[in-house]
């Protein structure tokens, strides 16, 4: 029996306590930095696996590690559970009918994410320990990657110094390697001051922080003609001054997303982006504090990984759905907009298909995918800059469905999904076994790290004296 064959036949032993767990998460949604229930629960399936548990990696109360083995390289499996808000949504409905007005929901899948991740590494655990094999495998349990960037701060803190290879993945609507292709991003906070008044008996006594906002987006739209065509800058009210428009505002605040396609072009529009506020607080004769929340670098791809789990995915072939999989995706697809499928199918390496409501096939290689990419951004790509890394899709939804909605909150708990998560689990941990067995293959990984960070390394897009924000309330 080969290698792969024997891991997937561990995988599938043990599948069943990590479809549990992901449906846990999916019950208690919890957001960037308060996954605290969600932690204790990967905590605990840690511990009952076998692992050694480390708890608040990198001084995060929310991020967890766990490690087996004694010596030989480390494989490192990465795990999400963080949710977003406004994305309530009951299991197995399609139509909009939220658990809670307002709540908080796995609009993105990490429930999956995490539990797929750690199912992966347990078995990878038992196969080194059954086979007498020299390996040490673990599994980081990462919050926020949903705007609070916890890979970036916990790469800044070493956590993954002695990692020699990292895997991961994310449920999506095919399965296959997904191209190490995001924008590197930093969330700042402006925060203006000026000076109160009356407004109608004592305006030449006030100096408006709205205005300051107003005008500093002002300056930022016209800024957007004179910036790289995929760069995205977003913003967002954080204080508009209160509610009486016959006050002067005398405070006001904002925070802005500023994306790019590399850290250097990120670090060159923050600059232009802070001299505009600047700008704006002189016109207005206010002030402006600046600070920086989080920030993200862009993914590197690493080209010997990804032949690795390329094979893997060609070996295993596509996941089992059956026709009550397909029966519901279809019902979700109907509550979707042509442009939604047809966006999904960009870049996928698929022509278009009218009547496949979930994938049959593998996707082909990165190289021949075609079209054009609509990136967002995540702290993965930290981890790729100094680990050499490698991330899979695993086919959990709906071809079409949009990330961050809640026709992907309605799917995190239905068979399709567990299919999913248990096919991209055997995925990964076959990808594990080949780097364990073939150092070479690690050696060329390294290589191809070394190459494309040779000319620009690394530069922690995190001051040193910025925290995590265990305090930030916002997804996205």
């Amino acid at each position: 029996m080969r290698n792969s064959e024997n891991i997937w036949n561990l995988v599938e032993e043990r599948k069943q306590a990590f479809i549990e767990l992901s449906d846990r998460i999916w019950d208690m949604p919890e957001l960037l930095y308060n996954e605290h229930r969600s932690c204790a629960e990967h905590a605990s399936m840690l511990e009952q696996q076998g692992f050694r548990v480390t708890r608040e990696v990198a001084g995060i109360p929310t991020a967890v590690m766990g490690e087996a083995g004694e010596e030989g390289p480390v494989i490192a499996f990465l795990g999400e559970y963080d949710a977003l808000p406004g994305l309530s949504q009951e299991s197995g409905v399609a139509e909009r009918r939220p658990v809670t007005i307002g709540g908080h929901g796995h609009g993105c899948g990490h429930n999956l994410l995490g539990a797929g991740a750690l199912l992966a590494a347990a078995a990878v655990k038992d196969w080194l320990q059954e086979n007498g094999v020299k390996a040490r495998v673990r599994y980081y349990g990462c919050p926020a990657e949903e705007g609070g960037a916890a890979k970036t701060f916990m790469v800044r803190a070493g956590a993954f110094r002695d990692v020699d290879a990292a895997i991961t993945w994310h449920p999506f609507a095919w399965a296959g390697v997904q191209e190490a292709d995001s924008l590197a991003m930093t969330r700042i906070d402006f925060a203006f001051t000026g000076r109160s008044s009356h407004a109608a008996a004592a305006p030449h006594l006030g100096r408006s922080a709205l205005d300051a906002v107003e005008l500093m987006n002002v300056g930022v739209n016209y800024m957007r003609e004179h910036m790289p065509s995929d760069a995205r800058i977003h913003y967002a009210y954080l204080n508009a001054g209160g509610i009486a428009p016959n006050v002067v505002q005398g405070e006001a605040k904002i925070r802005y997303a500023v994306r790019a396609h590399t850290l250097h072009e990120m670090f060159a529009l923050i600059e232009r982006v802070r001299k505009i506020a600047d700008g704006a607080a002189l016109m207005t004769e206010t002030t402006v504090a600046v600070k920086i929340l989080s920030a993200t670098a862009n993914l590197l791809g690493n080209a010997p990984l990804e032949q690795v789990m390329q094979d893997n995915f060609m070996r295993l072939g596509p996941v089992p759905f059956d026709e009550a999989d397909r029966d519901f995706a279809r019902q979700i697809q109907a509550t979707l907009s042509p442009q939604d499928i047809a966006s999904n199918y960009n870049r996928s390496g698929f022509a278009p298909r009218k009547d496949l409501p979930l994938t049959d096939a593998i996707q082909p290689p990165i190289a021949e995918r075609m079209g054009a990419s609509l990136l967002g951004s995540t702290d993965v790509g930290d981890v790729s800059w100094v680990v050499p890394t490698v991330q899979a899709s695993g086919a959990t939804e709906a071809i079409g469905t949009p990330a961050h909605s809640w026709q992907w909150t309605a799917q995190g708990k239905m068979p399709a999904a567990h299919k999913g998560m248990v096919h991209v689990a055997k995925v990964m941990a076959g990808t594990a076994l080949d780097l364990i067995n073939n150092p070479a293959l690690l050696t060329a990984a390294k290589a191809d790290l070394a190459a494309r960070t040779a000319a620009t390394p690394y530069v922690c897009p995190i001051p040193e004296n910025v925290a995590p924000p265990l305090a930030m309330a916002s997804g996205g």
